[in-house]
Order: structure tokens, then sequence, then C-alpha cells
């Protein structure tokens, strides 16, 4: 297989450039590329081949690992159409959904301070229905609307969720041990 670094990272995969994707098919080209350019296939060739096959090996990863996370994906989506979600420097969200992500944290803090692990996991299991909420959402917006200002927006959102669901599980982690 030959390199072509200047393909995105659907073209590399055989995907059109969509927030959904068919994740059987990235998978499989994945591992298709993978077992061409993997780096101990290489392990008797010469240097320049190695470090070709490692720079491909690591630029079909970094691709996969981007195009497998909706978070990351969308991110990927927004930039190939010249729009950066300014995630450090646009902290503005809709007003309804700082209550509901205050009400969150509280719910978090509480639940914490109960040591009540039921009260975690039913959270969580919200806060998981948010996030696929939201990522139907990004899917139309980036997929049907074109609406990038909106996207960027909901992936700003899909982040503050993403950080909730981590400390909820951290939380839970330390509650069980």
């Amino acid at each position: 297989m030959t390199p072509d670094f200047h393909k995105n990272y659907f073209e590399l995969f055989g995907q059109p450039p969509a927030f959904r994707v068919d994740m059987t098919l990235l998978d499989g080209k994945y591992r298709d590329i993978q077992s061409q350019v993997h780096p101990d296939r290489f392990a008797h060739a010469d240097e320049a081949q190695k470090r070709l096959s490692m720079q491909w090996a690591t630029f079909a990863n970094e691709a996969y690992q981007t195009l497998k996370q909706p978070l990351s994906r969308a991110r990927y989506l927004l930039s190939l159409n010249g729009v950066d979600t300014a995630e450090e420097s646009n902290t503005s969200m809709p007003a309804a959904f700082l209550m509901q992500q205050m009400e969150w944290r509280e719910g978090i803090m509480e639940a914490r301070a109960a040591d009540d692990i039921a009260a975690l996991e039913h959270l969580a299991t919200k806060l998981r229905a948010e996030r696929r909420g939201l990522e139907e959402k990004l899917a139309a917006l980036l997929d049907q609307a074109h609406d990038y200002p909106a996207a960027a927006e909901a992936v700003r959102m899909l982040k503050f969720i993403k950080k909730l669901g981590e400390e909820i599980n951290l939380a839970i982690e330390a509650l069980e041990n």
C-alpha cells in the first residue's frame, strides 16, 4: 500500500465525510491497512521502509481513533469545513443546558456525599441518553443541515457531557473502592 498522507481520514477508510459512519466498514478497513503497514511486517526492511511503515501505521491509527469517537469525529468534520469549535475560548451555552448541567453537578455532589452508587448510576444513565440525543442532533446538523456553527455549539455541549460522565465514573469507582 502506497501511503497518501494528503487523504483525509474519511477517504483513507473509504467513507463519505459524514458524522454517521459505518463502524463495521471502518473497523474492517482499519484492520486491512494495519495488516499491510504494521511495522512488524517491515522488521527486515531497510530503514527508509521501516520509517515509512511507522509513519503510515501512525497516520492510520490516528485517523481510526478520530473517526471512531463521535466527539473527535464531529470536531474533525468541522475542521474539514473550516470551522473551529473554539472549545477553549467559547464557553457560551444555552441557558437551559447550563441549568441542566448545574443540576447534574449538584446530583453528583449529593450522591458522592451520601455514598449513593445507585444515584450516580441513575445520573450516568440520564447522561448517556443526553449524549445519544446530542449525537443524533450532531448527525442532523452535520450530515443534513450542514449547519456548522450550530454543530460547533453541540460539540461544546457534548464535551461538557463527556466530562460529567467521566466525573460520575470516577465517583462510582471511588465509592466502590
